[in-house]
């Protein structure tokens, strides 16, 4: 078992390169096509992270369908026991912690619901106003049948002109267009199952809002007054108790490298790479990060193909 041992080590470590490998390629791709691989990477490297410890918690059972006696198997492994023990006390932490992630994002939007409908807030279509003076902004998913809202303060339209605000909405209103508040929470649950794709979720927070640049960006013609007012908004938020954070299900104009994103917008839009050495360079890191989830994948089957080698073996005795 020394080789299906190493297979397992190697599934569990390669998310750590394959995470470094997809945000390498995600600063190589406009923002809607880095999302797209930010999310896809954290899926498929936890579904392979999630099967390497189904296969290792399964190894004694499927020694006993082989009809295998415990003692038999022990001797031609004798770290099985207690690697399927270990495997599986994992497998049942990390369940958990995704499962109040869950719960916990649940409650977030609850919250939020209920304290935007809360008071005197006015609502215009997809438009809540909220009577605060703190400057805040941000999209709230739907909840339960309700569709989802921008939420703007009043201290937030005041501190905005015209133009401005347009850029403001149509930032938030490109958040619940684009249903970025999934692609978050597939990250952050993600990120629960194993720790190496925690550092997956700030660069899809980010990129994120740069999507959501880009749209505002689009609708009023002008990156540079985009960049203005997204700039503006950020500074007047900064004193909000949420700003310049993740916000779980609420995805704020002022989160993220604020700076970082105001210069992207002073650039030209944002293209797929067209140079050769660039685009080699993405298809060489989008097939190292579809090994290492592959590899995860595709263990279970490999160790039940090897527990019937042994079995085999040992009849032939």
């Amino acid at each position: 078992m020394t080789l299906a041992l190493a297979v397992v080590v190697l599934t569990l470590a390669l998310p750590w390169g394959a995470a470094a490998a997809t945000r390498r390629l995600a600063a190589l791709l406009p923002p809607r096509e880095a999302c797209a691989a930010l999310t896809g990477a954290a899926l498929l490297l936890a579904g392979g992270t999630v099967a390497a410890l189904i296969g290792l918690f399964h190894v004694p059972f499927l020694a006993s369908l082989e009809r295998i006696p415990t003692a038999q198997a022990a001797a031609a492994w004798p770290a099985a026991v207690p690697v399927a023990a270990v495997a599986g006390l994992v497998l049942a932490f990390r369940t958990v912690l995704v499962v109040r992630r869950w719960f916990e994002r649940r409650s977030l939007l609850a919250h939020a619901w209920a304290s935007a409908s809360a008071g005197d807030a006015v609502s215009e279509g997809d438009l809540l106003v909220v009577r605060d003076c703190v400057p805040q902004a941000f999209a709230l998913p739907g909840w339960r049948g309700r569709g989802g809202r921008v939420v703007v303060t009043t201290g937030m339209l005041r501190t905005l002109g015209p133009a401005e605000r347009e850029v403001l909405l149509g930032h938030e209103r490109a958040h619940l267009a684009g249903r970025h508040h999934l692609l978050s929470a597939a990250a952050h649950l993600a990120a629960a199952v194993h720790p190496a794709l925690r550092t997956l979720r700030p660069a899809l927070d980010f990129h994120l809002e740069r999507w959501a640049d880009e749209s505002a960006a689009a609708a009023v013609g002008d990156r540079r007054l985009a960049g203005t007012a997204i700039a503006r908004a950020a500074l007047a938020a900064a004193s909000a108790e949420k700003a310049g954070g993740a916000h779980g299900p609420l995805l704020a104009i002022g989160a993220g490298p604020v700076p970082q994103r105001v210069e992207a917008l002073l650039r030209p839009v944002p293209v797929r790479p067209q140079a050769r050495r660039t685009r080699a360079a993405a298809a060489g890191l989008v097939a190292a990060v579809a090994v290492s989830a592959l590899l995860g994948l595709v263990l279970p089957y490999g160790l039940h193909e090897y527990v019937e080698l042994a079995a085999e073996g040992l009849r032939a005795r």
